[in-house]
Protein backbone atom coordinates (compact mmCIF):
# COMPACT_ATOMS: atom_id res chain seq x y z
CA UNK A 1 0.00 0.00 0.00
CA UNK A 2 1.09 3.63 -0.33
CA UNK A 3 3.35 5.01 2.37
CA UNK A 4 5.75 7.91 2.75
CA UNK A 5 9.35 6.80 2.40
CA UNK A 6 11.63 7.73 5.29
CA UNK A 7 8.77 8.51 7.70
CA UNK A 8 9.29 6.21 10.65
CA UNK A 9 6.26 5.34 12.75
CA UNK A 10 3.67 5.59 9.98
CA UNK A 11 3.36 1.89 10.51
CA UNK A 12 0.07 1.14 8.73
CA UNK A 13 -0.11 0.08 5.13
CA UNK A 14 -3.28 0.69 3.17
CA UNK A 15 -4.38 -2.48 1.48
CA UNK A 16 -6.58 -0.82 -1.10
CA UNK A 17 -10.22 -1.83 -0.84
CA UNK A 18 -12.33 -1.99 -4.03
CA UNK A 19 -13.31 1.36 -5.59
CA UNK A 20 -15.91 3.30 -3.61
CA UNK A 21 -15.34 1.25 -0.46
CA UNK A 22 -13.74 1.95 2.93
CA UNK A 23 -11.89 -0.57 5.07
CA UNK A 24 -10.64 -0.49 8.66
CA UNK A 25 -11.87 0.09 12.22
CA UNK A 26 -11.39 3.87 12.17
CA UNK A 27 -13.97 4.74 9.51
CA UNK A 28 -16.78 7.12 10.39
CA UNK A 29 -19.68 8.41 8.27
CA UNK A 30 -18.85 7.49 4.67
CA UNK A 31 -20.78 7.86 1.43
CA UNK A 32 -18.76 7.34 -1.75
CA UNK A 33 -20.17 7.61 -5.29
CA UNK A 34 -18.30 7.89 -8.61
CA UNK A 35 -19.10 11.63 -8.88
CA UNK A 36 -18.89 12.88 -5.28
CA UNK A 37 -18.83 11.80 -1.67
CA UNK A 38 -18.15 12.53 1.97
CA UNK A 39 -15.94 10.66 4.42
CA UNK A 40 -14.96 11.12 8.07
CA UNK A 41 -13.05 9.39 10.83
CA UNK A 42 -14.86 7.40 13.51
CA UNK A 43 -16.65 9.50 16.19
CA UNK A 44 -16.17 12.72 14.19
CA UNK A 45 -16.41 15.47 15.42
CA UNK A 46 -15.79 13.78 18.79
CA UNK A 47 -12.30 12.53 19.63
CA UNK A 48 -11.11 9.86 17.22
CA UNK A 49 -10.15 6.44 18.71
CA UNK A 50 -6.66 5.24 19.66
CA UNK A 51 -4.83 2.64 17.55
CA UNK A 52 -7.15 2.71 14.60
CA UNK A 53 -7.02 3.09 10.83
CA UNK A 54 -9.25 3.57 7.83
CA UNK A 55 -8.53 3.34 4.14
CA UNK A 56 -10.88 4.81 1.52
CA UNK A 57 -10.43 4.28 -2.21
CA UNK A 58 -11.98 7.05 -4.31
CA UNK A 59 -12.66 6.26 -7.96
CA UNK A 60 -13.95 8.85 -10.43
CA UNK A 61 -15.13 8.03 -13.98
CA UNK A 62 -12.30 7.44 -16.50
CA UNK A 63 -11.00 10.64 -18.07
CA UNK A 64 -11.95 12.81 -15.09
CA UNK A 65 -9.87 13.87 -12.10
CA UNK A 66 -10.69 14.13 -8.40
CA UNK A 67 -11.01 17.37 -6.41
CA UNK A 68 -10.73 16.89 -2.64
CA UNK A 69 -11.93 19.44 -0.10
CA UNK A 70 -10.48 19.32 3.41
CA UNK A 71 -13.50 20.18 5.57
CA UNK A 72 -11.64 19.56 8.84
CA UNK A 73 -8.28 17.94 9.63
CA UNK A 74 -7.68 17.94 13.38
CA UNK A 75 -5.21 15.19 14.30
CA UNK A 76 -2.99 15.46 17.39
CA UNK A 77 0.40 16.94 16.43
CA UNK A 78 3.61 14.90 16.46
CA UNK A 79 6.94 15.03 14.66
CA UNK A 80 6.40 14.13 11.01
CA UNK A 81 2.77 13.36 12.03
CA UNK A 82 4.05 9.96 13.16
CA UNK A 83 1.33 9.33 15.79
CA UNK A 84 -1.82 10.33 13.92
CA UNK A 85 -1.90 11.14 10.24
CA UNK A 86 -3.85 11.61 7.04
CA UNK A 87 -2.06 10.49 3.89
CA UNK A 88 -3.37 10.68 0.33
CA UNK A 89 -1.85 8.74 -2.53
CA UNK A 90 -2.39 8.62 -6.26
CA UNK A 91 -1.61 5.02 -7.24
CA UNK A 92 -1.63 5.92 -10.96
CA UNK A 93 1.30 8.34 -10.72
CA UNK A 94 2.81 7.32 -7.37
CA UNK A 95 2.29 10.86 -6.00
CA UNK A 96 1.70 11.16 -2.23
CA UNK A 97 0.12 14.10 -0.38
CA UNK A 98 0.87 14.45 3.33
CA UNK A 99 1.19 13.16 5.92
CA UNK A 100 -1.10 15.76 7.55
CA UNK A 101 -1.84 16.44 11.22
CA UNK A 102 -2.35 19.55 13.38
CA UNK A 103 1.23 20.81 12.99
CA UNK A 104 1.34 19.99 9.28
CA UNK A 105 -2.01 20.94 7.79
CA UNK A 106 -2.89 20.99 4.08
CA UNK A 107 -1.62 24.22 2.51
CA UNK A 108 -4.97 24.88 0.80
CA UNK A 109 -8.53 23.75 1.56
CA UNK A 110 -8.80 22.23 -1.93
CA UNK A 111 -6.55 19.59 -3.48
CA UNK A 112 -6.85 19.34 -7.25
CA UNK A 113 -5.39 16.04 -8.46
CA UNK A 114 -4.68 14.86 -11.99
CA UNK A 115 -5.96 11.39 -11.23
CA UNK A 116 -9.28 9.54 -11.27
CA UNK A 117 -8.15 7.30 -8.37
CA UNK A 118 -6.99 8.46 -4.92
CA UNK A 119 -6.41 6.38 -1.82
CA UNK A 120 -7.04 8.11 1.52
CA UNK A 121 -5.36 6.62 4.60
CA UNK A 122 -6.06 7.70 8.18
CA UNK A 123 -4.30 6.10 11.13
CA UNK A 124 -3.75 6.81 14.83
CA UNK A 125 -1.73 5.58 17.80
CA UNK A 126 -2.21 6.74 21.42
CA UNK A 127 -3.39 10.35 21.69
CA UNK A 128 -5.44 12.65 23.92
CA UNK A 129 -7.29 15.05 21.63
CA UNK A 130 -8.41 15.70 18.08
CA UNK A 131 -11.70 15.73 16.19
CA UNK A 132 -10.28 13.61 13.40
CA UNK A 133 -11.10 14.42 9.80
CA UNK A 134 -13.91 15.34 7.43
CA UNK A 135 -13.30 15.32 3.67
CA UNK A 136 -15.51 15.61 0.64
CA UNK A 137 -14.76 15.23 -3.04
CA UNK A 138 -16.18 15.82 -6.49
CA UNK A 139 -14.81 15.39 -10.00
CA UNK A 140 -13.56 17.71 -12.73
CA UNK A 141 -16.93 17.14 -14.45
CA UNK A 142 -18.43 19.57 -11.94
CA UNK A 143 -16.80 22.98 -12.41
CA UNK A 144 -18.22 25.79 -10.31
CA UNK A 145 -18.63 23.47 -7.35
CA UNK A 146 -18.92 24.55 -3.75
CA UNK A 147 -15.13 24.22 -3.65
CA UNK A 148 -14.87 27.61 -5.37
CA UNK A 149 -16.73 29.24 -2.49
CA UNK A 150 -15.28 30.69 0.68
CA UNK A 151 -14.09 27.90 2.96
CA UNK A 152 -14.92 27.86 6.66
CA UNK A 153 -12.68 25.82 8.97
CA UNK A 154 -14.33 25.49 12.36
CA UNK A 155 -15.06 22.69 14.82
CA UNK A 156 -18.72 23.67 14.73
CA UNK A 157 -19.19 24.20 11.01
CA UNK A 158 -16.74 22.17 8.95
CA UNK A 159 -18.42 23.03 5.69
CA UNK A 160 -18.59 25.50 2.86
CA UNK A 161 -20.53 28.74 2.55
CA UNK A 162 -21.27 30.68 -0.58
CA UNK A 163 -21.54 34.43 -0.17
CA UNK A 164 -23.31 35.53 -3.35
CA UNK A 165 -24.65 39.02 -3.84
CA UNK A 166 -28.21 39.57 -2.57
CA UNK A 167 -30.96 38.16 -4.79
CA UNK A 168 -28.46 36.86 -7.35
CA UNK A 169 -28.91 33.18 -8.12
CA UNK A 170 -25.77 31.10 -7.78
CA UNK A 171 -25.05 27.45 -8.46
CA UNK A 172 -23.22 25.32 -5.94
CA UNK A 173 -22.26 21.66 -6.17
CA UNK A 174 -23.04 19.60 -3.05
CA UNK A 175 -21.33 16.22 -2.63
CA UNK A 176 -23.19 13.05 -1.68
CA UNK A 177 -23.38 12.31 2.05
CA UNK A 178 -24.20 15.79 3.44
CA UNK A 179 -27.28 14.66 5.36
CA UNK A 180 -25.39 13.04 8.23
CA UNK A 181 -22.60 15.56 8.76
CA UNK A 182 -22.61 17.63 11.94
CA UNK A 183 -24.26 21.05 11.97
CA UNK A 184 -27.70 22.61 12.23
CA UNK A 185 -30.25 24.00 9.82
CA UNK A 186 -32.99 26.52 10.61
CA UNK A 187 -36.08 26.98 8.45
CA UNK A 188 -38.01 25.02 5.87
CA UNK A 189 -38.49 24.68 2.10
CA UNK A 190 -41.27 27.29 1.84
CA UNK A 191 -39.69 30.01 4.03
CA UNK A 192 -36.05 29.43 3.19
CA UNK A 193 -33.21 28.86 5.65
CA UNK A 194 -31.24 30.98 8.07
CA UNK A 195 -27.92 31.82 6.39
CA UNK A 196 -25.96 30.19 9.24
CA UNK A 197 -27.40 26.79 8.23
CA UNK A 198 -25.11 24.10 6.81
CA UNK A 199 -25.82 24.78 3.17
CA UNK A 200 -25.70 21.32 1.60
CA UNK A 201 -27.60 19.79 4.53
CA UNK A 202 -30.31 22.43 4.01
CA UNK A 203 -30.40 21.49 0.31
CA UNK A 204 -31.24 17.88 1.25
CA UNK A 205 -33.94 19.13 3.67
CA UNK A 206 -35.38 21.37 0.93
CA UNK A 207 -35.63 18.40 -1.44
CA UNK A 208 -33.50 19.91 -4.21
CA UNK A 209 -30.90 17.10 -4.08
CA UNK A 210 -30.88 13.49 -2.95
CA UNK A 211 -28.32 12.77 -0.24
CA UNK A 212 -27.21 9.51 -1.87
CA UNK A 213 -26.25 11.34 -5.09
CA UNK A 214 -25.47 14.96 -4.26
CA UNK A 215 -25.69 17.39 -7.15
CA UNK A 216 -25.94 20.95 -8.41
CA UNK A 217 -28.17 23.32 -6.44
CA UNK A 218 -29.38 26.79 -7.40
CA UNK A 219 -29.97 29.28 -4.60
CA UNK A 220 -30.18 32.96 -3.81
CA UNK A 221 -29.26 34.87 -0.68
CA UNK A 222 -32.23 37.05 0.16
CA UNK A 223 -33.37 39.35 2.96
CA UNK A 224 -33.74 37.52 6.28
CA UNK A 225 -37.01 37.06 8.16
CA UNK A 226 -37.98 37.44 11.83
CA UNK A 227 -38.65 33.78 12.62
CA UNK A 228 -37.73 30.52 10.89
CA UNK A 229 -40.13 27.66 11.60
CA UNK A 230 -38.86 24.11 12.10
CA UNK A 231 -39.94 21.22 9.88
CA UNK A 232 -39.25 17.53 9.29
CA UNK A 233 -38.55 16.90 5.63
CA UNK A 234 -36.63 14.30 3.62
CA UNK A 235 -35.45 12.53 6.76
CA UNK A 236 -34.03 15.68 8.43
CA UNK A 237 -35.20 17.87 11.29
CA UNK A 238 -34.64 21.61 11.03
CA UNK A 239 -34.69 23.93 14.03
CA UNK A 240 -36.77 26.98 14.87
CA UNK A 241 -34.53 30.02 14.42
CA UNK A 242 -34.53 33.73 15.17
CA UNK A 243 -34.01 36.74 12.92
CA UNK A 244 -31.06 36.72 10.54
CA UNK A 245 -29.84 39.35 8.12
CA UNK A 246 -29.90 36.95 5.18
CA UNK A 247 -31.62 33.70 4.29
CA UNK A 248 -30.88 30.96 1.78
CA UNK A 249 -33.64 30.23 -0.73
CA UNK A 250 -33.27 27.12 -2.92
CA UNK A 251 -34.76 27.02 -6.40
CA UNK A 252 -36.04 23.82 -7.97
CA UNK A 253 -35.22 23.34 -11.61
CA UNK A 254 -38.37 22.05 -13.32
CA UNK A 255 -37.83 19.66 -16.21
CA UNK A 256 -41.38 19.83 -17.52
CA UNK A 257 -43.64 22.80 -18.33
CA UNK A 258 -46.82 23.58 -16.35
CA UNK A 259 -47.80 23.02 -13.67
CA UNK A 260 -44.94 24.80 -11.94
CA UNK A 261 -42.89 22.99 -9.32
CA UNK A 262 -44.63 22.55 -5.96
CA UNK A 263 -48.12 23.25 -7.29
CA UNK A 264 -50.55 21.00 -5.44
CA UNK A 265 -51.84 18.32 -7.82
CA UNK A 266 -55.57 17.63 -7.86
CA UNK A 267 -56.58 14.11 -6.86
CA UNK A 268 -59.55 12.95 -8.95
CA UNK A 269 -60.28 9.83 -6.87
CA UNK A 270 -59.07 8.08 -3.72
CA UNK A 271 -59.06 4.33 -3.21
CA UNK A 272 -57.75 2.16 -0.36
CA UNK A 273 -57.08 -1.44 0.62
CA UNK A 274 -59.68 -1.06 3.41
CA UNK A 275 -61.20 1.56 5.69
CA UNK A 276 -62.19 1.65 9.32
CA UNK A 277 -65.88 1.70 10.17
CA UNK A 278 -65.77 3.03 13.73
CA UNK A 279 -68.65 2.78 16.16
CA UNK A 280 -67.84 4.92 19.19
CA UNK A 281 -68.90 4.49 22.82
CA UNK A 282 -72.13 6.42 22.16
CA UNK A 283 -73.04 4.13 19.27
CA UNK A 284 -72.30 6.76 16.62
CA UNK A 285 -70.80 5.74 13.28
CA UNK A 286 -67.68 7.31 11.84
CA UNK A 287 -66.37 6.21 8.43
CA UNK A 288 -62.60 6.63 7.96
CA UNK A 289 -62.94 6.31 4.19
CA UNK A 290 -60.24 6.87 1.55
CA UNK A 291 -61.66 10.27 0.45
CA UNK A 292 -60.85 11.66 3.88
CA UNK A 293 -57.12 11.26 3.13
CA UNK A 294 -56.99 14.66 1.36
CA UNK A 295 -54.66 16.94 3.31
CA UNK A 296 -57.26 19.72 3.41
CA UNK A 297 -59.88 17.52 5.11
CA UNK A 298 -60.94 18.70 8.56
CA UNK A 299 -61.85 16.19 11.25
CA UNK A 300 -60.89 12.55 11.02
CA UNK A 301 -58.74 11.17 8.19
CA UNK A 302 -58.51 7.90 6.31
CA UNK A 303 -57.55 4.83 8.36
CA UNK A 304 -57.27 1.21 7.29
CA UNK A 305 -59.33 -1.49 8.96
CA UNK A 306 -57.54 -2.23 12.26
CA UNK A 307 -55.15 -5.22 12.33
CA UNK A 308 -54.94 -5.46 8.52
CA UNK A 309 -51.57 -6.15 6.93
CA UNK A 310 -50.02 -4.28 4.00
CA UNK A 311 -52.54 -1.45 3.91
CA UNK A 312 -52.42 0.99 1.01
CA UNK A 313 -53.93 4.28 -0.10
CA UNK A 314 -54.26 5.01 -3.81
CA UNK A 315 -54.48 8.40 -5.54
CA UNK A 316 -55.77 8.86 -9.09
CA UNK A 317 -54.51 12.11 -10.62
CA UNK A 318 -56.84 11.81 -13.63
CA UNK A 319 -54.05 12.04 -16.18
CA UNK A 320 -50.32 11.49 -16.25
CA UNK A 321 -48.59 14.15 -14.12
CA UNK A 322 -45.06 15.03 -12.98
CA UNK A 323 -45.04 14.25 -9.25
CA UNK A 324 -42.14 15.87 -7.36
CA UNK A 325 -43.04 15.05 -3.75
CA UNK A 326 -45.60 14.22 -1.09
CA UNK A 327 -46.80 15.78 2.18
CA UNK A 328 -48.28 13.61 4.94
CA UNK A 329 -50.02 14.41 8.22
CA UNK A 330 -51.60 12.29 10.93
CA UNK A 331 -55.12 12.53 12.36
CA UNK A 332 -55.27 14.33 15.70
CA UNK A 333 -59.09 14.36 15.82
CA UNK A 334 -59.76 12.51 19.12
CA UNK A 335 -56.97 10.04 18.31
CA UNK A 336 -53.21 10.37 18.03
CA UNK A 337 -52.86 8.52 14.70
CA UNK A 338 -50.01 8.84 12.21
CA UNK A 339 -47.87 6.78 9.80
CA UNK A 340 -44.17 6.54 10.66
CA UNK A 341 -42.85 5.14 7.36
CA UNK A 342 -44.12 4.06 3.97
CA UNK A 343 -43.24 2.86 0.46
CA UNK A 344 -44.51 4.45 -2.75
CA UNK A 345 -45.54 2.71 -5.98
CA UNK A 346 -46.75 4.19 -9.26
CA UNK A 347 -48.84 2.96 -12.16
CA UNK A 348 -49.82 4.35 -15.55
CA UNK A 349 -52.88 2.10 -15.90
CA UNK A 350 -53.91 1.31 -12.30
CA UNK A 351 -53.04 -2.39 -12.78
CA UNK A 352 -49.27 -2.73 -13.16
CA UNK A 353 -47.36 -1.15 -10.27
CA UNK A 354 -43.72 -0.11 -10.07
CA UNK A 355 -42.10 0.45 -6.64
CA UNK A 356 -40.27 3.76 -6.25
CA UNK A 357 -36.54 3.24 -5.73
CA UNK A 358 -35.24 6.80 -5.64
CA UNK A 359 -31.92 7.84 -7.10
CA UNK A 360 -29.92 4.84 -5.86
CA UNK A 361 -32.17 2.43 -7.79
CA UNK A 362 -31.02 -0.57 -5.74
CA UNK A 363 -33.97 -1.25 -3.44
CA UNK A 364 -37.44 0.09 -2.71
CA UNK A 365 -37.13 3.44 -0.93
CA UNK A 366 -38.56 3.68 2.58
CA UNK A 367 -39.78 7.20 3.29
CA UNK A 368 -39.64 8.55 6.84
CA UNK A 369 -43.13 9.66 7.82
CA UNK A 370 -44.59 11.42 10.81
CA UNK A 371 -43.47 11.41 14.44
CA UNK A 372 -46.72 12.92 15.75
CA UNK A 373 -50.28 13.47 14.55
CA UNK A 374 -50.07 17.26 14.20
CA UNK A 375 -47.10 18.20 12.01
CA UNK A 376 -46.82 17.98 8.26
CA UNK A 377 -43.85 16.04 6.82
CA UNK A 378 -42.68 16.45 3.24
CA UNK A 379 -40.62 14.05 1.14
CA UNK A 380 -39.25 14.81 -2.32
CA UNK A 381 -39.20 12.39 -5.22
CA UNK A 382 -35.74 12.65 -6.77
CA UNK A 383 -36.09 11.88 -9.63
CA UNK A 384 -39.77 12.86 -10.02
CA UNK A 385 -42.42 10.26 -10.85
CA UNK A 386 -44.33 10.68 -14.11
CA UNK A 387 -47.54 8.78 -13.50
CA UNK A 388 -51.34 8.87 -13.16
CA UNK A 389 -51.72 6.57 -10.15
CA UNK A 390 -49.77 6.73 -6.87
CA UNK A 391 -50.08 4.10 -4.14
Amino acid sequence: GPHQEGKQGQGTACLSPPPGVSAGNGCGHTLLTPHSGTLSSKNYPGTYPNHTMCCWRLQAPPGTSLLLAFGDVDLEPSEHCAHSSLLLADPQTGTAYGPYCRNSVPSAPLLVTNSSTVTVLFNSTSHRSGRGLLLSYATSQHPGTHYTQEHVRSPHQPWFHPHPSPEVQVRVYCPAGCKDIRGDIWGNPSQGYRDTSVLCKAAVHAGVIADELGGQVTLSREKGITLYESAFANGLHSKRGSLSEKRLVFHKVCCLPSPACDDVLEVVAFNASSWWHEVDALGQDRAWVAERAALSTTGHSWAAEPSTEASWLELDLGTRRNVTGIITKGSSEQYDYYVTSYHVSSSRDGKNWRPYRGSSGQEDKVFEGNADSRGEVSNAFIPPIVTRYIR
